[in-house]
């Protein structure tokens, strides 16, 4: 039985893990990986579908209420809408005004992340080595893939949400890069900043038909993979990590102190995540 403390941790893992899926390049199935919260998140996910529903007509709603975990999801939901409906401005004017700096920050969190998931890994041999470089070459190849045009249409906005929320649940995979190549990730920041409800609707959509049906598989996947698994991801992590890199000029030299405070104060914060673990 959880207390107070404990669910007000929870929104506050929910709210870092939206923070992260606001950014490009930085996966809220990470932070929530670090926190301690993943394994939990998937299987709580994965439990939803007709059955909740059916129950919910037989067993009332207090008791279809704890048998899903539905306090859970709820707690983190709130953190997740507090860091879209409170950082989606700042964030969104960080990119406009100090990008570099924004991605110093998180290239900091990202190398700091990678890790703490390694060390998830049971058995460290070159089967898994294998499986991690595996990940480094599927993420560079999906990182350099050309970005599409921005589409505004309410249908594309949904199947965007529905591609997003499955490369989020991923540690290492960032959703809002997917977003990005698939031309969906600036009308989605606009809307969520103008708060254009067609198209946070559509998104929302979206993004709860992708978690329904991509939860499962990979609910399945950990439990047999876990290991190989992991290993994938964390290839993942360290091949997209040159979406993050600021030194891509010759004139940003001269500011690499300046990255490298932000980059130490996102691997701060990744250590501060991963004491979360015992909240």
């Amino acid at each position: 039985m959880r207390g107070f403390k404990e669910w007000f941790g929870i929104i506050a893992k929910g709210f870092a893990m939206g923070t992260a899926d606001l950014v490009p390049g930085v996966s809220g199935g990470t932070i929530a990986f670090i926190t301690g919260i993943y394994e939990e998140l998937i299987s709580t996910i994965a439990n939803l579908g007709p059955t909740t529903i059916r129950d919910l007509f037989k067993e009332g709603i207090v008791s279809t209420w704890k048998k899903y975990n539905i306090n859970f999801l709820l707690a983190l939901f709130i953190g997740i809408a507090l860091a879209f409906l409170i950082l989606s401005k700042t964030i969104h004017h960080l990119q406009e005004t100090h990008p570099d700096h924004l991605m110093s920050f998180f290239l900091g969190l990202v190398l700091a992340s990678t890790p703490l998931i390694w060390r998830s890994v049971g058995e460290k041999n070159k089967r898994n080595l294998g499986f991690g470089l595996l990940g480094v070459v599927a993420a560079a190849i999906l990182t350099s893939l050309p970005t599409a045009e921005s589409i505004e249409s309410p249908i594309y906005i949904a199947f965007s949400g529905a591609v997003g929320i499955c490369a989020m649940l991923l540690p290492g995979v960032s959703g809002s890069f997917i977003l990005i190549i698939l031309g969906a990730y600036a009308p989605v920041i606009a809307a969520l900043v103008g708060f254009n409800f067609v198209i946070i609707l559509a998104f929302a959509v979206g993004c709860i038909t992708g978690l329904l049906a991509f939860s499962r598989l990979l609910k399945r996947v950990i439990n047999n993979y876990h290991d190989q698994t992991l290993s994938v991801l964390v290839g993942f992590m360290l091949g997209a990590l040159h979406v993050l890199w600021p030194l891509n000029e010759a004139s940003k030299m001269g500011e690499i102190t300046s990255f490298a405070l932000w980059a130490v104060l996102g691997a701060s914060i990744v250590t501060a995540l991963d004491k979360l673990r015992k909240v």
